[in-house]
């Protein structure tokens, strides 16, 4: 297991950076039917790192069956950043959870118009 994955708590706000790069930061929330994602900055190859071993370990350990992401301060999302989103949607539904995007901001929301993934990330299956 790496620290990050340590420093995780179940019921606390989490703050997880990538060694000194301050381009993303990701918090974790607990709520009533699982854990809030907020991602702030850019998601690129730079910056995935952190933004996906915080996702699986929120979909691993939450306590719910939702994990929903709010995307609405993220200023940069390319292609890397999709897949690492669409493949913690497949991690969600390997723990029988639902993974949801609740707000997103214009270069994500446009990203996902683009591609057609845009439906994948609504709602409940």
């Amino acid at each position: 297991m790496t620290p990050l994955f340590d420093s995780l708590r179940p019921h606390r706000p989490h703050q997880a950076h990538q060694g000194g790069n301050d381009r993303i930061a990701v918090s974790v929330t607990p709520t009533a039917g699982g854990v809030l994602v907020r991602v702030r900055g850019e998601i690129d190859l730079d910056t995935t790192g952190p933004l996906e071993a915080t996702l699986l370990h929120a979909t691993v350990t939450c306590d719910g069956d939702h994990v929903v992401l709010d995307l609405s301060d993220v200023t940069f999302c390319d292609a890397t950043g999709l897949n690492t989103l669409l493949r913690a949607r497949l991690w969600a539904l390997g723990e029988h959870r639902h993974l949801t995007i609740a707000a997103a901001g214009r270069p994500v929301t446009r990203l996902l118009d683009i591609t057609g993934a845009a439906a994948l990330f609504r709602g409940a299956p």
